[in-house]
């Protein structure tokens, strides 16, 4: 009896998989682009499904799964380096970690402000920016005005952006920080509803565009600033009230600082995996080369982790930045179930649950991949998007209990991110509710 019994669940299964590889390989969506999809069952050492699985693919966001996989190996999930800095007589000499979380108008760290504060000492900035350039490799120059191609910085302050903030139906709004009020003009643009906020290419002049009859619904918009070490220690002189000198001395940086313990790791985690934040990305990849080596550099953390850390994958990883931003990232979609592995194997599941977007519920797919009505959600996966590439790759919890590895990697499609979507939710619904 038992041996029937396990025939015929054998033979379910058998049928399930081919129904998913068919709803794949036979969709007039998916057949539109090119198509990477890998499903496992890691309980069961079994590959479900394989679709061009060893083909390189633009991952866009999804390289953040190797950026928290680099960040929480090497940095943890405790408190990360946020300061480094060096006492000498009536001096305190500092400079960047790469620490974005000081004064960001989301993680609201205030750990250095009050260190830099406290002190009695007199303040010296030391420049170490040269060590890491405001756009990565691939990156286009048109992005300097939007939120996702925040400038990277070796020390990040405000998150080295202006937010502004306004309420339903209130023509007023806030500007945070407050001193870049200044440097704002207003422009009519009589089409627009709302308010629209910009910035000039090269400096810190900022625009606010007003309609002449404006429809005012609730908005936070992030404009990036221009980064550099003079506007680094003139914004710090004037939030600490109180001289930051800026200095040159290539001997400082070749000591061993003192380090200043500042944001918990797990909250920056959080935020970048979540709402998928590159500037967040970015920077983890330079705390995680402070670490190794008290430099700045992102191609060093990238090839320390390929050396040391993702040696076993079975595909090289072409790695060039934190984000995803670069189009000359390429990943295949088994590396990326074999890094999925290793996450699995050495994060808590209640700590994946809580850094991955959750269908239905929370990040980038909170109106996505929705579980059923009072149940908890069956998708905890990372999304990418370019204009070349969708991505998800995570976590997939089917009814029967059984914890699914995936990773599905579309390229070169002409239809819309949405209509792909579509189609994968019903995929990833089918074998959530039937495998």
């Amino acid at each position: 009896m038992k041996k029937i019994i396990f025939l015929v669940l054998l033979a379910f299964c058998s049928c399930t998989v081919k129904k998913i590889n068919k709803s794949l390989t036979k969709s007039e969506v998916f057949d539109q682009g090119h198509l990477g999809f890998m499903l496992v069952d890691p309980e069961k050492d079994k590959v479900l499904v394989d679709i061009n699985s060893d083909k390189y693919f633009i991952p866009a966001s999804n390289t953040k799964l190797f950026t928290f996989y680099t960040s929480y190996t090497i940095l943890g999930d405790e408190l990360v380096n946020g300061l480094n800095y060096l006492e000498r007589g009536d001096s305190l000499i500092f400079w960047g970690t790469g620490d974005p979380s000081f004064l960001h108008p989301d993680l609201k760290n205030q750990v250095a402000l009050d260190f830099l504060k406290s002190t009695d000492k007199e303040l010296y900035l030391l420049n170490n920016f040269d060590q890491i350039r405001a756009f990565g490799p691939g990156w286009s120059w048109d992005w300097y005005n939007y939120y996702f191609a925040t400038e990277r910085s070796a020390l990040p302050i405000y998150g080295n952006i202006v937010r502004f903030e306004g309420k339903e139906n209130m023509p007023n709004y806030t500007v945070y920080p407050e001193r870049f009020k200044k440097d704002l003009q207003k422009e009519l643009i009589p089409a627009l509803q709302g308010y629209s906020f910009r910035r000039d290419r090269f400096k810190n002049q900022f625009f606010v565009g007003e309609g002449e009859e404006m429809e005012l619904l609730a908005y936070e918009r992030d404009v990036p600033f221009v980064t550099s070490a003079e506007f680094t220690a003139q914004l710090l002189s004037e939030t600490l009230d109180k001289e930051v000198t800026l200095i040159e001395n290539p001997n400082y940086l070749a000591t061993s600082p003192n380090k200043l313990k500042t944001a918990a790791a797990d909250s920056i985690y959080a935020q970048m995996m979540k709402i998928s934040d590159n500037f967040l990305a970015e920077q983890l990849l330079l705390l995680v080369s402070d670490q190794l080596n008290n430099t700045l550099s992102t191609s060093d953390a990238i090839d320390y982790a390929k050396e040391n850390l993702l040696a076993d994958l079975p595909d090289e990883p072409i790695w060039y930045d934190g984000s995803g931003l670069s189009s000359r990232n390429m990943f295949t979609p088994r590396t990326i179930i074999a890094l999925l592995g290793k996450i699995r194997s050495e994060v808590p599941l209640e700590k994946i649950k809580a850094y991955f977007p959750a269908g239905g519920e929370s990040g980038t797919i909170r109106n996505w991949y929705p579980a059923d009505e009072g149940q908890p959600p069956y998708i905890y996966a990372k999304t990418g998007t370019l204009s070349m590439s969708n991505a998800l790759s995570g976590y997939l919890l089917t009814k029967s209990g059984k914890i699914l590895h995936f990773s599905c990697l579309m390229n070169n499609y002409q239809i819309s991110g949405n209509d792909l979507k579509r189609e994968l939710q019903k995929v990833l619904y089918y074998i959530h509710d039937r495998y």
